[in-house]
């Protein structure tokens, strides 16, 4: 029933400001629109939106990912957020084995990781074939 709808991604911060400052100017969101819950949406491709909004007590818990964006060259927008300052996460505990960039291989693409100010964890990631 739901698949027929629009959807879009959410993820809370401790710090609105700090929030602001990593998604626009590290991640390049650009566009957002204040909401009445203190955060802002961001609008992505393909119809798409972030919602950062502020709850300081439910942030950076959770050890999976929290959101993800899909890309079309993979290097190159890891190699242009590294020269804003994100930070991608390394792993070698398979099946996510990290080169020295932070990109992971799989069969059907590849991804990489970094976390938000608060820890959360995000990802781009792009499909092979």
């Amino acid at each position: 029933m739901l698949g027929q709808y629009r959807v879009g991604a959410a993820i809370a911060v401790s710090d609105m400001h700090r929030a602001r400052e990593f998604y626009e100017g590290r991640l390049g969101l650009s566009g957002g629109t204040d909401s009445s819950d203190g955060g802002r949406t961001y609008p992505c491709g393909g119809d798409t939106t972030v919602h950062v909004f502020p709850s300081p007590q439910n942030v950076g818990w959770s050890t999976a990912t929290q959101l993800g964006w899909e890309v079309d060259d993979l290097e190159r927008v890891v190699d242009a957020l590294t020269a804003k300052g994100v930070a991608f996460e390394q792993y070698d505990q398979p099946p996510i084995v990290t080169d020295a960039k932070g990109i992971a291989a799989f069969p059907d693409g590849k991804v990489a990781y970094f976390k938000d100010p608060d820890g959360n964890i995000l990802s781009i990631g792009e499909r092979l074939g």
